[in-house]
C-alpha cells in the first residue's frame, strides 16, 4: 500500500508561490518535485499539475486546480506545526498571519506555553504550538 499525504487544492494558481513562500520561513522544509501542465494540456500552462512538499519532515501534495469550486481550505484541516522556541512560535505566527485571519490570536490558551490558530493568505489554516 502506498503513503497517505495530505493534498492542498489551490486556486488561481497559487500552488508554486504557497509552496515557496512555507519552505522560504519555516526550517527543514523543502520541494520535492513539480510537474507542470504544458501546452494544449488540461490546466494553464505552468501551472502545477501536481507537485511535493515536505514542512519538517511531513510531506505533503499539493495542485492548481484548472476548475473553479465553489469550496476551499476550511480551518477544520490544518497544519499543526510544533515548534521548539518562543522566538520560532513568533516568528512563524507574524510571516504566516500576513494577509491571513487569526482564528485565536497567539497567547496562552492553558494546555501550551503559547498557541496560535489561523489561516494564512492562501486560505490555509494552521495550528502553531509551543509546548509545555
Amino acid at each position: 500500500m502506498g503513503k497517505a499525504l495530505p493534498f492542498l487544492m489551490f486556486q488561481d494558481g497559487k500552488a508554486e508561490e504557497a509552496m515557496n513562500y512555507y519552505i522560504s520561513i519555516i526550517d527543514d522544509s523543502e520541494i520535492i518535485s513539480i510537474a507542470r501542465y504544458g501546452a494544449n494540456e488540461a490546466g494553464d500552462e505552468g501551472s502545477v499539475m501536481q507537485a511535493s512538499f515536505s514542512i519538517k519532515g511531513q510531506e505533503f501534495m499539493c495542485i492548481d486546480s484548472n476548475v473553479k469550486h465553489q469550496f476551499t481550505f476550511t480551518p477544520s484541516f490544518s497544519i499543526f506545526v510544533t515548534c521548539d522556541s518562543e522566538e520560532e512560535i513568533d516568528t512563524l505566527y507574524q510571516k504566516l498571519i500576513d494577509g491571513g485571519q487569526a482564528l485565536m490570536p497567539i497567547g496562552d490558551y492553558g494546555f501550551s506555553q503559547k498557541f496560535g490558530w489561523l489561516n494564512d493568505r492562501f486560505g490555509v489554516s494552521w495550528q502553531l504550538n509551543l509546548p509545555l
